[in-house]
């Protein structure tokens, strides 16, 4: 019988359906045969980067980046500004050698012709010029702060009180909080009373309420804020008023972060003073002197205003108006035996030249007024320590008074109001007349003036002088606000715990309590050295040594602290807890001297407590100096032994060779740390040499002669180039200089050219100084490693390679000037395996060895960062600033500040460094990014300290490297973003784009290496055998992504040197790339029901101004805190 088939007419319904399930699943089949990989198929091996899959397995898998879905509220896509003025767009379309360069003045014709068109516009409003004496104090520059204050400071705030109380009509604003503190502290109540009358009037003004006028390049946002809050409660405290206007005229350049913060603090108007010169002849063309500083970032306008100073500095020459031959004749200060340029016009104001020197007083006034819409005039009167002598109050006073009143009284003649006031009375008569008032986004980086010499010079060199120091504030900070939040943390927990069950920690909780005032002074030595003139390094030799001795004091009592605290909490017995049981591992010995690192010991030192200072869990590389290789570190809260490594320490003798030591090992282990917790591990004895290192190396030696019994395996190197690796990355070193080449992604399949380069520019003789970076152009780039390469190349002398399993690293020593380290790790961290650490230990010798030398670290790449090079660069450790290089001026003018990281950029790739202090960088040629690692130059640049850099000390450098792909957002579909745009809406044609930020790794490790673990031995050499808890955790449920700026006490009202038991907390939410790295881990950054400080009570939590003196609304808990991205916050807590 023959089979029968159905039969389907072409046209029949089962024909349809037919073609239709044909055509499903043969696009079924090319959707599934084109869907990414990470739509993961069952079996499919992970193949090495040859395709065999016999490579060794990774020990996670790579998620897809360019498909992962986050959602808005995890990484929001946070987009730039729209405002009217672009500082990155506007400076690069400078001209900067204007006609008018060697007269040094930017008024020409064209403004002199506007000056008189406007004063004979009958419509215009009056001139209204408010003059207000100052006195610029910079507390430590060419004499130490304790030296200045008994030699001018402390006469000048006497004069302020006796003189303002003497002439009813003059007024004065003061700045520096550290010198009034100081003159309070030593004062009469007497006159106390009368400074505090004096503000009540408005006649003295404190302006800004900073411990310092800060240097707004070098410092990082925690310094910023904590000596702001350290000067602000001062203030409050003492004078009962809160800061209303700023006054920040003596930093060189001005970044958007300090008024983002005074913003933020409430301030309703600021002054800033020294911008590159050809920004004050672009604003003063365009009669803008006031805008609003927006921050980069799509975000709320501010409300506070910003006052440029249309000239070129605070002193009388170059205030009163556009003609400093002019401006010298109204500075009256006449002192017997004092010579100076004005000095030599001193003409007191009488009869007979009353009218003349009004009017051209007057004159200059109406120039400045031409410069505005509103037609009111700042005035600043005074320079550096002025009115430190009665007879220069008495001389100004009755001078001015005198062209004052005679102004006033023949408004026929001049039409004009001028009287003394303060900034405080400008910003408010500006607010009457000002109604359009411009947005600006950007910074006044790089500064340049022309004053001096006539000729452009770029105050770029100060962002890298002195880098020890720069070094040693970002250390003394980090101790500082782990000190703090221990403090605040245990210190509380010890009060309510005692006043709950019973009183046995009294002596613990006395001990915290008798070390605040210590805690108090190490704020307001860190505040100190934000000066303008000390962490830029453009002090004196002695005065930096005594900034370095403060900080290295205060560094001292904060580590105590640390201990004490732990000790309270982490060791049961409060018998042991006035024994020194529990210690740093760190010992800083002497300023100038590198830190000394405790051993561990079986013997008496074999438990170590570690505490994490973030609010977030961490995996970090910790490491310990033994006297032992026989260990093995256990894990007491996971109950387990954790992955280490057992490293050896090389010593050089004199002749050269490389000898391994047999007494002084680094153990390196893995460490895991829930956010705020502390957490013990055991040192046990234990024999394995599976986790000792092996060193490559061909001029080593071990000390030991049996080789059977050396510590470690030593190998010769194979010929060709030197390749590092772990699971994720393989490292092409160069094997002639030791410097890194190539970089491998395994998991992309990519190799990216990273080569790394030192050099050095020469100084042009007598030009670079502390504050100028001036290389001479005519001589080529120095080869600064040449003299320092005399190993035998054939033999890689100066080469040592360590592998283990948690690390593999190479070390290649340009001795003494260099040893540079690159290493990477074998660790299952997605963070950790993927980042690169470089180091470079840095001794440039005594002088005059490398003379004029100004060492550079250049990573060259693959990078197309555009034939005009652009890169990034961090603001204070808080926001993010795009840099264009300016073709038309050199290295000099290209090089900015940075203080955690710079990144260079195209459609593919992303690398990015970060960096543990402030240096400068550039990105001058395409693919390229350097940054400059330290600075010797002999001579003075004739900025006033009066002296060259030459007290270099050996510093160490710390870097990692991250080169991580780009998610190009161009590929993106729009409905998949969510955009912050608050508040300001725009008209369809106003194009906004996504505010570069970045990656989630790059942030993580900035924090690890600003904030690292800090480490304490247990020493039982006294008592024997403790006890020790587990470990101890004092937060729960945080939110990921929220960055604990400081959990800081708060004075008590009363007694002055006690804490009470409120503190401040403030938060940030850095914000975080959507589209570089892996974006696949976001998790949500709200605060939930469940979020909460371990064993504490929050009785009232509120929310305040950043530094905590404007008080908002109450909270009802934790879970209420809302912070938008980017966003800086501080909450009052009262446990």
């Amino acid at each position: 019988m023959r089979p029968r088939f159905p039969r389907c007419r072409p046209s029949s319904t089962r024909m349809l359906a037919l073609l239709v399930l044909v055509l499903g699943f043969g696009i079924y089949c090319y959707y599934y045969a084109s869907s990414p990989t990470s739509y993961s198929k069952a079996g499919n091996a992970i193949a090495n980067e040859d395709g065999t899959g016999k490579g060794r397995a990774p020990y996670f898998r790579q998620k897809n980046h360019q498909l992962a879905r986050v959602m808005p509220e995890q990484c929001p896509v946070i987009k730039e500004n729209i405002v009217d003025i672009d500082t990155a767009v506007i400076y690069s379309a400078f001209e900067f050698q204007p006609s008018w360069l060697r007269s040094k003045e930017f008024w020409d014709k064209s403004f002199e012709d506007r000056y008189e068109r406007l004063r004979n516009d009958s419509s215009r409003p009056r001139l209204k010029v408010i003059v207000v004496p100052h006195s610029h104090n910079d507390p430590g520059w060419l004499k130490t702060f304790e030296q200045y204050f008994e030699w001018k400071t402390k006469d000048i705030i006497n004069n302020i009180v006796q003189k303002l109380h003497q002439y009813p009509n003059m007024t004065f604003i003061w700045t520096e909080i550290s010198f009034l503190n100081a003159w309070w502290e030593r004062s009469h109540p007497v006159k106390q009373k009368a400074l505090k009358k004096l503000i009540k009037e408005g006649r003295l003004e404190i302006t800004t309420g900073g411990w310092v006028m800060p240097d707004e390049a070098c410092t990082h946002i925690y310094s910023l804020v904590d000596q702001f809050i350290e000067g602000h409660h001062w203030v409050k405290t003492n004078l009962g008023i809160l800061p209303k206007t700023g006054w920040s005229i003596d930093t060189f350049g001005h970044g958007a972060t300090v008024p983002y913060i005074l913003d933020k603090s409430g301030l309703e108007g600021t002054v800033i003073q020294r911008i590159h010169y050809a920004w004050k002849q672009w604003l003063a063309q365009r009669q803008i002197e006031e805008f609003y500083w927006t921050p980069g970032w799509s975000a709320e306008k501010p409300n506070m205003i910003v006052h440029n100073q249309p000239f070129d500095i605070y002193s009388i020459k170059s205030t009163c108006g556009p003609h400093p031959s002019v401006c010298l004749s109204f500075d009256f200060r006449k002192i017997p035996g004092e010579y100076s340029e004005y000095t030599a016009r001193h003409e007191d104001i009488t009869d007979q030249n009353l009218h003349s020197k009004s009017k051209t007083l007057i004159e200059e006034y109406e120039r400045i007024g031409s410069l505005t819409t509103h037609n009111i005039v700042l005035v600043p009167l005074g320079d550096d320590f002025r009115y430190e002598y009665g007879v220069e109050f008495d001389a100004q006073y009755i001078n001015y008074m005198k062209m004052f009143n005679y102004i006033n009284e023949h408004k026929e003649i001049f039409n004009a109001d001028v009287s003394f006031g303060t900034t405080q009375d400008y910003f408010d008569m500006i607010k009457l007349r000002l109604k359009n008032i411009p947005t600006l986004k950007g910074d006044f980086f790089v500064y340049s003036d022309i004053f001096s010499e006539g000729k452009p010079a770029y105050w770029s060199g100060y962002y890298t002088t002195r880098p020890y120091m720069k070094l040693l504030a970002r250390q003394c900070e980090h101790h500082l606000r782990t000190a703090e939040i221990l403090f605040t943390l245990v210190f509380n927990y010890l009060k309510q715990s005692r006043s709950q069950h019973s009183v046995r920690l009294t002596a613990s909780e006395k001990k915290l309590e008798k070390s605040y005032e210590q805690l108090i002074n190490a704020r307001r030595n860190l505040g100190l050295f934000q000066h303008h003139d000390a962490i830029t390094g453009t002090s004196k030799v002695n005065v930096m040594n005594d900034y370095g001795t403060k900080l290295f004091t205060s560094l001292y009592h904060c580590l105590r602290l640390q201990e004490a605290a732990l000790t309270a909490i982490m060791i049961p017995d409060p018998k042991l807890h006035s024994q020194s049981i529990l210690q740093s591992e760190v010992e800083w010995e002497t300023f100038g001297k590198p830190v000394r690192k405790l051993q561990i010991s079986f013997v008496d030192k074999k438990k170590v407590v570690l505490f994490n200072p973030l609010a977030e869990e961490r995996t970090d590389i910790i490491t310990l100096m033994s006297n032992t290789t026989n260990v093995r570190i256990y894990d007491t809260r996971k109950k387990r032994y954790v992955q280490y490594q057992v490293t050896p320490n090389v010593d050089i003798r004199k002749d050269g060779k490389h000898v391994i030591s047999d007494t002084n090992f680094d153990v390196m282990f893995i460490a895991t740390l829930p956010p705020l917790t502390s957490a013990t591990y055991n040192i046990e004895e234990h024999i394995n040499k599976s986790n000792h290192c092996v060193v490559y190396c061909n001029n080593c030696e071990q000390l030991k002669s049996d080789k059977k019994k050396s510590n470690f395996i030593t190998k010769k190197m194979m010929p060709g180039d030197i390749q590092l690796e772990n699971s994720e990355l393989k490292l092409l070193v160069n094997r002639n200089t030791g410097f890194l080449r190539q970089v491998h992604q395994k998991d992309m399949k990519r190799k990216h050219v990273v080569e790394v380069q030192m050099g050095a520019y020469q100084s042009a003789q007598r030009h670079s100084g502390a504050y100028l970076f001036m290389p001479d152009y005519d001589a080529p780039e120095k080869n600064v490693l040449h003299p320092y390469s005399t190993w035998d190349s054939m033999h890689d002398d100066n080469i040592i390679i360590i592998s283990g399993p948690v690390s593999t690293e190479i070390t290649t020593m340009y001795l003494p000037f260099l040893v540079h380290t690159v290493r990477i790790y074998n660790v299952d961290d997605p963070i950790l395996s993927r980042a690169i650490y470089i180091e470079n230990i840095v001794d440039f010798e005594n002088p005059p060895k490398n003379r004029e030398t100004e060492l550079f670290m250049r990573i060259q790449t693959g990078i197309q960062n555009g034939d005009t090079p652009e890169y990034y660069t961090d603001q204070n450790g808080f926001q993010y600033q795009k840099r264009i290089k300016v073709d038309k001026v050199g290295i000099e003018a290209n090089y900015y500040p940075i203080t955690t990281m710079a990144w260079i950029q195209d459609d593919d790739t992303r690398l990015t460094l970060l960096t543990d202090h402030a240096q400068g960088s550039a990105s001058f040629e395409p693919g390229r990014l350097e940054v400059m690692l330290d600075r010797r130059t002999l001579y003075d640049d004739f900025r006033g300290v009066g002296e060259g850099v030459v007290d270099n000390k050996l510093t160490t450098f710390q870097n990692w490297l991250l080169i991580e792909s780009m998610d190009n957002p161009r590929k993106k579909r729009a409905t998949s973003e969510q955009m912050y745009v608050k508040e300001r809406h725009f008209s369809p044609d106003e194009k906004s784009t996504i505010y570069q930020l970045p990656s989630r790794a790059a942030e993580t490790l900035s924090k690890m290496m600003n904030y690292p673990v800090n480490a304490f031995i247990i020493d039982t050499s006294e008592v024997g055998e403790v006890q020790v808890k587990s470990y101890q955790s004092f937060l729960q449920n945080f939110p990921p992504g929220i960055h604990m700026l400081t959990l800081r006490t708060i004075t008590d009202d009363s007694l002055e040197q006690f804490p009470s038991a409120e503190s401040y907390m403030v938060l940030h939410r850095p914000g975080y790339s959507c589209s570089v790295g892996d974006i696949t881990d976001f998790k949500s950054s709200k605060f939930k029901s469940k979020t909460r400080f371990s064993g504490l009570h929050i009785r009232n939590l509120t929310s305040v101004s950043l530094t905590g003196l404007q008080t908002y609304k109450t909270l009802s808990g934790l879970e209420d805190i809302q912070l938008e991205p980017m966003e800086l916050k501080t909450y009052k807590i009262r446990f």
